[in-house]
């Protein structure tokens, strides 16, 4: 050990409490405070404080006033607290992943105008919406959320120098909340390049860089976290709900006004747009959720294309693979997705897949669970051939698909189906029978006047009002259905303009519920 005299006594103190306080006001910290309380915290700074004093005497570190040498603290392999810097000029990792995109970052106003009372009497109402959107191309192209510019007649972009342009829209996607516009710059812009989220792990640091209120002087907001989980799904966001969920979980900031930004790596690389949280004040409270950089991959090319995605279908219709299932068939982790109804001629029934079949692979990637299957199916383009793994009556196969276009299979459906049913009771994506006392006899259920639903075609209209098999439909449009000359007269008298139409159905489960089902 290098001996340390008196008088560069005080300035080594000095030096190791500075430390230690810049340390001790990390987000580190706060986070376990915030978490765990003050009691976790003050043992948290004494350990790390006695972890550097260590390394700085194991070291042989001289700590004089006149000292230049560089001090670099990594705790642990990961690097989990780096911490660079020349003397007293601590300087996060951060900086310089900030510095190469926040410049790429841009502040978004969508104007949108809306009737104030029926047929426009009242006139229109304006009003203003701001989010946050990044270069990603630098001949102008800007990715953001398709909330943020919904229904927009106007869009101002403002740029990190303070150029502003109007913008248009190039495509947008309300399925997976995303959306691209175009401005034709002036200046030389910064872009962000696309990361591989696929490759992102939980506990991964994440930087949200957003653009929020450029006139009154908030803008390009850094916050900084981890990736908290991945996957998440089922989340519902209102009106504004995508149907495909994917979504990265970070405790990262994401305020109002920051929707549309990116989610960084230490690389610079975006691995997410910003999307939305999950708070009771509205503000941000640790959860936020950011669309994976691969969905948006996948949906880009075709909104620059053709201003809307293109979906890939396999015409399967899935279940949940439960606990007890997987037992049974010696799987050592619940994953996979059991096949529950294939469409006939669909690119499924000719890939050979079979009912009961449990799809554990699909593109050479581990499916989890249904909604991760339905994204994975869609982000895959017409035509291309993808190799599936397969489980059947405890034996691994692997099959090859064709995937299908999914807006040509339901246009066709829509056509078929808009009006009436046909006389095998086939409407809206939903086969039904009458729901007779043999058939309640058999399931074991009360009889009750309605129709029996058999069948629902993947991705219909009866889908996506999540009507499932075994439900008995009871009423349509508030009129009762107990036959199919019912069911036809019901559909018949509905107002051919009305797209939102009610109906009274008794789930499987034997309870009670409305269902409304768009034509």
């Amino acid at each position: 050990m290098k001996h340390i005299d008196k008088t560069h006594q005080k300035a080594y103190n000095d030096r190791l409490t500075l430390l230690v306080m810049k340390l001790r006001s990390s987000r580190f910290f706060s986070h376990i405070e915030n978490r765990r309380g003050v009691r976790l915290f003050s043992f948290g700074a004494v350990a790390v404080a006695c972890t550097i004093f260590g390394i700085l005497i194991a070291s042989n570190v001289d700590l004089t006033p006149e000292s230049n040498a560089q001090i670099s603290t990594n705790i642990g392999q990961t690097g989990l607290f780096p911490v660079v810097g020349h003397g007293d000029d601590m300087q996060s990792p951060f900086v310089a992943v900030v510095e190469k995109a926040a410049d790429a970052v841009v502040n978004i106003s969508a104007e949108t105008r809306r009737a104030e009372g029926p047929w426009w009497y009242y006139g229109t109402q304006t009003s203003t919406s701001l989010g946050s959107g990044f270069f990603f191309r630098e001949d102008g192209y800007i990715l953001t959320n398709n909330h943020v510019i919904r229904d927009a007649v106007e869009m101002t972009v403002r740029t990190a120098a303070g150029y502003e342009y109007q913008a248009r829209l190039v495509g947008a996607d309300p399925q997976t909340d995303l959306a691209v516009i175009k401005v034709t710059p002036e200046e030389q812009i910064e872009v962000i390049p696309f990361g591989n989220s696929d490759e992102t792990k939980i506990g991964d640091w994440a930087i949200a860089i957003g653009n929020p209120f450029m006139k009154e002087g908030l803008d390009r907001t850094v916050t900084v976290g981890v990736v908290s989980a991945k996957g998440r799904s089922s989340l519902n966001f209102g009106s504004d709900t995508p149907g495909y969920q994917n979504y990265i979980q970070t405790d990262a900031a994401i305020n109002p006004g920051n929707s549309g930004g990116p989610l960084l790596n230490l690389r610079g690389e975006c691995i997410g747009v910003n999307a939305a949280i999950t708070s009771p004040t509205g503000t941000s409270v640790g959860i936020g959720f950011a669309i994976p950089i691969n969905l948006a991959r996948a949906v880009v090319p075709d909104l620059i294309e053709n201003g809307r995605p293109s979906r890939g279908w396999l015409g399967v219709r899935m279940s949940k693979l439960t606990e007890k299932e997987a037992k049974r068939l010696g799987l050592e982790a619940v994953r996979g997705v059991v096949v529950e109804s294939i469409v006939d001629n669909s690119p499924a029934q000719r890939a050979g897949l079979q009912h009961g079949d449990i799809v554990v692979g699909f593109d050479n990637k581990e499916v989890k669970n249904e909604n991760q299957f339905s994204v994975l199916v869609s982000s895959v383009r017409q035509g291309e051939i993808v190799p599936m793994e397969v489980i059947r009556d405890g034996e691994h196969l692997s099959l090859k698909a064709m995937i299908g276009d999914r807006d040509t299979f339901l246009a066709t459906i829509d056509e078929q189906n808009q009006q009436a049913p046909d006389r095998s009771g086939f409407w809206l994506g939903m086969e039904v029978i009458e729901f007779t006392p043999r058939i309640a006899e058999d399931i074991g259920a009360e009889h009750v006047a309605g129709l029996y639903v058999v069948g629902i075609y993947p991705g219909s209209a009866a889908d996506r009002a999540s009507i499932a098999e075994g439900t008995i439909i009871m009423k349509v449009d508030n009129e009762p259905v107990g036959t199919l000359s019912e069911l036809e007269g019901a559909v018949d008298a509905i107002d051919r303009g009305k797209s939102r139409i009610p109906l009274i159905v008794q789930e499987p489960d034997g309870s009670i519920a409305r269902k409304v089902i768009r034509k």
